[in-house]
């Protein structure tokens, strides 16, 4: 077997996945970084990393909150998720990587929100409880229940095509997880890859999908 299929491809900027790529080396999972969709049909799994905030434009709206941009990385990344769901490879998104997913299959973004303080990197991940839904992935996890690492100011708006969501926060209703109902494309809101134990349990379920 070629040695890039064993492997989980980060599609993320070399500089900014180093949690992810530490996390997965922990765990004895082999991961390698690149930007180039084509290599995404050699690989094992596809990982989408968190970072800055989507381009409005590609989910049909004008700047109104969002920050730290990068419209190159949007569109690779994008292209890295279609090749993924052409060669059927499993796909997971974490935070920014979430709202990927969600743009990917026509859903929106909420730019700020309301609860952004709750949530949003302050001198370190927050945390809060959630509640997970009944027969879902996470629910077979985790249980009912779980508290989570927070850093983002966005979240999931509208739900895109065939997606549905499977976690919140509590006590605001924000969502904190999804997956699709017949692919194999989940995503979380939190932070798997810095929330050690519980965050080990979420990889290598990904890790075992292939």
């Amino acid at each position: 077997m070629h040695p890039a299929a064993e492997k989980i491809l980060i599609a993320g900027r070399k500089e900014f996945t180093g949690n992810y790529e530490k996390a997965l080396k922990t765990l004895g999972i082999p991961a390698a970084v690149t930007l180039e969709a084509s290599e995404v049909s050699s690989c094992r799994a596809l990982l989408l990393p968190g970072g800055g905030d989507i381009t409005p434009a590609f989910f049909g709206q004008k700047n109104n909150g969002s920050r730290h941009i990068d419209t190159e990385l949007d569109i690779l990344q994008l292209q890295a998720m279609e090749q993924a769901l052409r060669c059927k490879k499993p796909v997971l998104g974490i935070c920014k990587g979430m709202q990927l997913i969600n743009v990917f299959f026509g859903g929106t973004i909420c730019q700020h929100m309301e609860e952004a303080r709750h949530h949003a990197y302050t001198d370190g991940d927050q945390y809060h409880d959630t509640v997970i839904f009944p027969d879902t992935f996470l629910f077979s996890l985790y249980g009912p229940s779980l508290r989570v690492n927070s850093a983002h100011h966005q979240c999931v708006d509208k739900l895109g095509r065939d997606l549905q969501a499977v976690q919140y926060a509590l006590p605001e209703p924000v969502p904190e997880a999804l997956c699709h109902k017949t692919l194999p494309v989940y995503g979380v809101q939190w932070h798997p890859e810095r929330l050690f134990p519980e965050g080990e349990k979420l990889l290598r379920f990904f890790a075992s999908l292939t």
